[in-house]
């Protein structure tokens, strides 16, 4: 048995920055040109990965950037927050050539997957379905390491914790840059390391489970009057592509998957 801690840098969709789908460097596949864009527009640029041992030893780690296959062109929201590029993603490989790589690097489906929250997850097996490939290797049972920091810190706020947040507050030595997905293994490992607490059990991962949450009132957001209001602030009108990359940005905000 081992811990697979890995984490994932994914893409979204600027549908005013779209390239077209018939760019030599894109990965060929059958209907490339008529592939549908899904609802759950992330699409993975990188996995990496940490292997730890039954004594938290690490005998291993994965890295892997890949290829893009739905978008063309990397958001410049991401490539702000991660440093990938387009032209870095050239080089990397289909995401089905990836995921393969990642099972045999996990190698045991009694092992046990780490993350920093949930998103992680979901999407990797959203990603998988949507290229239609094997699930059922990944292994099922699951720790999401992020909401028990705060109680190993005793903090009277439970609320949870962004990655690097939690690394300073447990004195973990900053020595890499945070949102690669490499990097953020390391550090969740480093902090799964400091619990190391027996109490930790692992849960099963159902990804057919769907959260039954209450509706709440469907509220319209004003998009031209907060674009009104940032071009008052900055004294200036806003370009259309500006304009798209607010909106986009507002929105991505709104479903936490950049909370650490």
């Amino acid at each position: 048995m081992h811990y697979i801690i890995f984490d994932l840098e994914f893409n979204q969709d600027i549908p005013s920055i779209r390239e077209p789908f018939n760019s030599d460097w894109l990965p060929k596949m059958p209907d490339t040109d008529n592939r549908e864009i899904p609802e759950f527009p992330y699409e993975i640029i990188q996995i990496g990965a940490l292997k730890l041992d039954e004594e938290y030893r690490t005998i291993g780690t994965f890295n892997s950037f890949i290829k893009p296959f739905l978008y063309s062109a990397v958001n410049p929201v991401i490539t702000e927050l991660t440093g990938i590029t387009t032209e870095k993603l050239k080089q990397g490989e289909p995401f089905p050539k990836a995921y393969k790589s990642f099972l045999k690097f996990m190698n045991d489906s009694q092992s046990i997957l780490c993350v920093w929250g949930m998103s992680d997850l979901k999407v990797l097996y959203k990603n998988a379905e949507y290229h239609k490939l094997d699930v059922k290797s990944i292994p099922r049972m699951y720790i999401n390491i992020q909401p028990f920091v705060p109680q190993y810190l005793n903090l009277a706020d439970k609320k949870l914790l962004r990655l690097k947040t939690a690394a300073e507050l447990l004195n973990i030595p900053l020595t890499h840059e945070f949102h690669n997905a490499l990097y953020d293994s390391y550090y969740t490992a480093e902090i799964f390391k400091k619990l190391n607490n027996s109490t930790i059990t692992p849960k099963i991962y159902d990804p057919a489970f769907v959260t039954i949450r209450p509706k709440r009132p469907k509220r319209t957001i004003n998009f031209p009057g907060l674009i009104a209001q940032i071009e008052k602030m900055y004294d200036r009108s806003m370009t259309e592509e500006e304009q798209e990359i607010i909106k986009l940005a507002y929105k991505m905000g709104r479903t936490n998957q950049f909370v650490d």
